[in-house]
């Protein structure tokens, strides 16, 4: 799985994820975009969109969109740590579109 990790994310995140193909939105050279056209690019490329922005439901229409975001409650690496497992699962259960809090 293509998995973008949002630039307010700890980078462990993408050691994690070594068994996919994980980028840092600064890997992809987009740090400092806004969300609308961030998720545009990565729904291009990408299957899932990993963010610790919890108004992003809020902020964007979701609706339509093929790229499945996991929303972390924190971007604190302590509580990062803390839902590796959870993480793992809903990576595993995600399909085109899914939009989960952890």
């Amino acid at each position: 799985m293509k998995i973008l990790i949002d630039e307010s994310l700890p980078r462990y995140l993408k050691r994690l994820l070594a068994d996919h193909d994980a980028q840092t939105v600064q890997d992809m050279g987009w740090a400092g975009l806004k969300n609308g056209p961030l998720l545009t690019r990565a729904a291009s490329q990408f299957d899932l969109f990993l963010t610790a922005d919890k108004n992003l439901r809020y902020q964007q229409n979701l609706q339509g969109r093929t790229l499945s975001i996991i929303v972390f409650p924190s971007n604190r690496l302590s509580i990062v740590k803390t839902l590796e497992g959870k993480l793992k699962v809903s990576i595993e259960q995600v399909t085109g579109g899914n939009y989960i809090e952890l």
